[in-house]
Protein backbone atom coordinates (compact mmCIF):
# COMPACT_ATOMS: atom_id res chain seq x y z
CA UNK A 1 0.00 0.00 0.00
CA UNK A 2 1.33 3.82 -0.67
CA UNK A 3 2.21 5.61 2.00
CA UNK A 4 -1.20 7.89 1.99
CA UNK A 5 -3.23 4.85 2.48
CA UNK A 6 -1.57 3.28 5.07
CA UNK A 7 -2.12 6.53 6.80
CA UNK A 8 -5.85 6.28 6.45
CA UNK A 9 -5.58 2.68 7.75
CA UNK A 10 -3.87 3.84 11.04
CA UNK A 11 -5.85 7.15 11.59
CA UNK A 12 -9.49 5.92 9.98
CA UNK A 13 -9.30 2.50 10.15
CA UNK A 14 -12.74 2.27 11.54
CA UNK A 15 -14.75 4.18 8.66
CA UNK A 16 -11.79 2.50 6.16
CA UNK A 17 -12.98 -1.17 7.08
CA UNK A 18 -17.11 -0.33 6.49
CA UNK A 19 -15.76 0.45 3.11
CA UNK A 20 -13.87 -2.25 2.07
CA UNK A 21 -16.84 -4.33 3.74
CA UNK A 22 -19.27 -2.72 1.46
CA UNK A 23 -17.39 -3.32 -1.83
CA UNK A 24 -16.90 -7.25 -0.72
CA UNK A 25 -20.38 -7.22 -0.63
CA UNK A 26 -21.23 -5.18 -3.35
CA UNK A 27 -19.35 -8.12 -5.77
CA UNK A 28 -20.63 -11.34 -3.68
CA UNK A 29 -23.21 -12.17 -6.59
CA UNK A 30 -20.59 -11.96 -9.06
CA UNK A 31 -18.67 -15.29 -10.11
CA UNK A 32 -14.70 -14.73 -9.29
CA UNK A 33 -13.47 -14.13 -13.19
CA UNK A 34 -15.91 -11.25 -13.65
CA UNK A 35 -15.12 -9.29 -10.57
CA UNK A 36 -11.28 -10.27 -10.87
CA UNK A 37 -12.13 -8.43 -14.55
CA UNK A 38 -14.18 -5.27 -13.10
CA UNK A 39 -11.33 -4.82 -10.46
CA UNK A 40 -8.96 -4.38 -13.13
CA UNK A 41 -10.59 -1.94 -14.71
CA UNK A 42 -10.80 -0.17 -11.93
CA UNK A 43 -7.29 -0.38 -11.41
CA UNK A 44 -6.60 1.15 -15.35
CA UNK A 45 -8.97 3.79 -14.70
CA UNK A 46 -7.11 5.26 -11.50
CA UNK A 47 -3.53 3.94 -13.20
CA UNK A 48 -2.96 2.40 -10.04
CA UNK A 49 -0.17 -0.08 -11.08
CA UNK A 50 0.73 -2.15 -8.16
CA UNK A 51 -3.19 -2.97 -8.16
CA UNK A 52 -3.25 -3.56 -12.00
CA UNK A 53 -0.83 -5.44 -11.47
CA UNK A 54 -2.51 -7.14 -8.57
CA UNK A 55 -5.67 -8.20 -9.87
CA UNK A 56 -4.57 -9.29 -13.22
CA UNK A 57 -2.39 -11.53 -11.07
CA UNK A 58 -5.83 -12.67 -9.10
CA UNK A 59 -7.75 -12.69 -12.50
CA UNK A 60 -5.41 -15.28 -14.41
CA UNK A 61 -5.05 -17.78 -11.23
CA UNK A 62 -8.77 -17.67 -11.14
CA UNK A 63 -9.21 -18.47 -14.78
CA UNK A 64 -9.30 -15.52 -17.71
CA UNK A 65 -7.29 -16.29 -20.14
CA UNK A 66 -5.37 -13.13 -21.65
CA UNK A 67 -7.50 -12.79 -24.46
CA UNK A 68 -10.52 -12.16 -21.93
CA UNK A 69 -8.64 -9.47 -20.09
CA UNK A 70 -7.78 -7.86 -23.59
CA UNK A 71 -11.02 -7.79 -23.93
CA UNK A 72 -12.39 -6.15 -20.77
CA UNK A 73 -10.31 -3.02 -21.36
CA UNK A 74 -11.56 -2.82 -24.54
CA UNK A 75 -15.14 -3.02 -23.81
CA UNK A 76 -14.35 -0.35 -21.32
CA UNK A 77 -13.01 1.85 -24.22
CA UNK A 78 -16.14 4.28 -23.73
CA UNK A 79 -14.96 4.81 -19.63
CA UNK A 80 -11.34 4.58 -20.00
CA UNK A 81 -10.17 5.92 -23.20
CA UNK A 82 -7.71 5.07 -25.21
CA UNK A 83 -4.31 6.82 -23.13
CA UNK A 84 -5.45 4.61 -20.72
CA UNK A 85 -5.84 1.40 -22.40
CA UNK A 86 -2.32 2.20 -23.80
CA UNK A 87 -0.79 2.71 -20.21
CA UNK A 88 -2.00 -0.81 -19.21
CA UNK A 89 -0.83 -2.75 -21.88
CA UNK A 90 2.78 -1.35 -21.87
CA UNK A 91 2.89 -2.15 -17.80
CA UNK A 92 1.70 -5.88 -19.29
CA UNK A 93 4.60 -5.85 -22.40
CA UNK A 94 6.81 -5.10 -19.44
CA UNK A 95 5.77 -7.79 -17.25
CA UNK A 96 6.53 -10.19 -20.17
CA UNK A 97 4.14 -12.31 -19.33
CA UNK A 98 4.49 -15.73 -21.28
CA UNK A 99 0.98 -16.17 -22.09
CA UNK A 100 0.37 -12.34 -23.51
CA UNK A 101 3.37 -12.84 -26.11
CA UNK A 102 1.77 -13.02 -29.63
CA UNK A 103 3.13 -17.09 -30.25
CA UNK A 104 0.92 -18.16 -27.11
CA UNK A 105 -2.29 -15.79 -27.12
CA UNK A 106 -3.51 -17.32 -29.93
CA UNK A 107 -2.14 -20.53 -29.36
CA UNK A 108 -4.26 -23.86 -28.42
CA UNK A 109 -2.32 -25.74 -25.60
CA UNK A 110 -0.26 -28.79 -27.19
CA UNK A 111 3.02 -30.92 -26.49
CA UNK A 112 6.49 -28.45 -26.84
CA UNK A 113 9.58 -30.44 -26.67
CA UNK A 114 11.82 -28.85 -24.14
CA UNK A 115 15.21 -30.67 -23.86
CA UNK A 116 16.85 -33.80 -24.01
CA UNK A 117 16.42 -36.21 -21.20
CA UNK A 118 19.83 -37.20 -20.97
CA UNK A 119 21.22 -33.56 -20.38
CA UNK A 120 19.95 -33.54 -16.92
CA UNK A 121 20.86 -35.70 -14.05
CA UNK A 122 18.87 -37.32 -11.67
CA UNK A 123 18.24 -34.41 -8.71
CA UNK A 124 19.30 -31.89 -11.17
CA UNK A 125 17.38 -28.93 -11.56
CA UNK A 126 17.80 -26.60 -14.98
CA UNK A 127 16.86 -23.21 -16.17
CA UNK A 128 15.78 -23.97 -19.77
CA UNK A 129 14.85 -21.56 -22.69
CA UNK A 130 12.22 -22.77 -25.06
CA UNK A 131 11.17 -20.58 -27.66
CA UNK A 132 8.11 -19.70 -26.05
CA UNK A 133 8.68 -19.55 -22.51
CA UNK A 134 11.53 -19.86 -19.84
CA UNK A 135 11.23 -22.86 -17.27
CA UNK A 136 13.05 -25.02 -14.55
CA UNK A 137 13.22 -28.47 -15.03
CA UNK A 138 13.50 -31.08 -11.60
CA UNK A 139 14.49 -34.48 -12.55
CA UNK A 140 13.89 -37.15 -10.08
CA UNK A 141 14.49 -40.43 -11.43
CA UNK A 142 12.51 -40.95 -14.71
CA UNK A 143 10.28 -38.34 -14.02
CA UNK A 144 10.59 -34.60 -15.10
CA UNK A 145 8.72 -31.69 -13.20
CA UNK A 146 8.72 -28.44 -15.46
CA UNK A 147 7.72 -24.90 -13.98
CA UNK A 148 7.66 -21.95 -15.61
CA UNK A 149 10.70 -19.67 -14.34
CA UNK A 150 7.50 -16.29 -13.38
CA UNK A 151 6.78 -16.17 -10.13
CA UNK A 152 2.90 -15.99 -9.63
CA UNK A 153 3.07 -12.60 -7.55
CA UNK A 154 4.07 -10.22 -9.70
CA UNK A 155 5.78 -12.77 -12.61
CA UNK A 156 9.56 -12.04 -12.10
CA UNK A 157 11.42 -13.73 -14.54
CA UNK A 158 13.56 -16.16 -11.15
CA UNK A 159 17.34 -16.21 -12.48
CA UNK A 160 18.92 -19.29 -12.24
CA UNK A 161 21.36 -17.76 -9.74
CA UNK A 162 18.18 -17.65 -7.31
CA UNK A 163 18.33 -21.24 -7.47
CA UNK A 164 19.85 -22.82 -3.82
CA UNK A 165 19.65 -26.36 -3.68
CA UNK A 166 16.09 -27.72 -3.76
CA UNK A 167 14.49 -23.84 -3.17
CA UNK A 168 14.00 -21.49 -5.57
CA UNK A 169 14.02 -17.26 -3.98
CA UNK A 170 12.41 -14.79 -6.48
CA UNK A 171 14.73 -11.74 -6.16
CA UNK A 172 12.02 -9.37 -5.91
CA UNK A 173 9.99 -10.30 -3.39
CA UNK A 174 11.78 -12.84 -2.07
CA UNK A 175 9.09 -15.64 -2.18
CA UNK A 176 10.64 -19.48 -1.67
CA UNK A 177 9.83 -22.23 -3.73
CA UNK A 178 10.42 -26.06 -3.06
CA UNK A 179 11.39 -27.00 -7.16
CA UNK A 180 10.47 -30.28 -6.47
CA UNK A 181 7.09 -29.72 -5.42
CA UNK A 182 6.16 -26.12 -7.12
CA UNK A 183 4.74 -25.15 -3.36
CA UNK A 184 5.95 -22.07 -1.86
CA UNK A 185 7.25 -22.66 0.97
CA UNK A 186 8.14 -18.45 2.26
CA UNK A 187 6.48 -15.29 2.42
CA UNK A 188 3.56 -15.90 -0.25
CA UNK A 189 1.04 -18.79 -0.60
CA UNK A 190 0.68 -19.59 -4.50
CA UNK A 191 2.59 -22.33 -5.88
CA UNK A 192 5.23 -22.02 -9.43
CA UNK A 193 2.80 -22.93 -12.46
CA UNK A 194 3.47 -26.55 -13.18
CA UNK A 195 2.83 -28.24 -16.50
CA UNK A 196 1.69 -32.07 -17.41
CA UNK A 197 5.41 -33.69 -18.50
CA UNK A 198 5.85 -36.81 -20.94
CA UNK A 199 9.03 -38.03 -21.90
CA UNK A 200 9.38 -39.65 -25.83
CA UNK A 201 12.08 -41.09 -27.70
CA UNK A 202 14.25 -39.83 -25.05
CA UNK A 203 13.01 -36.20 -25.27
CA UNK A 204 10.94 -34.66 -22.21
CA UNK A 205 7.91 -32.63 -23.30
CA UNK A 206 5.47 -29.73 -21.85
CA UNK A 207 2.17 -29.02 -22.13
CA UNK A 208 1.60 -25.53 -22.57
Amino acid sequence: MSDALNYLVAVRGDALGHYFKFLKDTGKHLDPKTRDLISVITKVHSQTEPGFKQYLMRALRDGCTPMEVLDALLMAFPALGLAKIVWATEILLEMDIPEFSPALINAQPRWREVMALADIGDGEVKRVETPTRTVFVYRGGEACKVYDSHCPHQVTNIPHLALEGKHLTCPKHHWKFDITTGACIEIGKHPLKAFETQVEDGRLYAWW
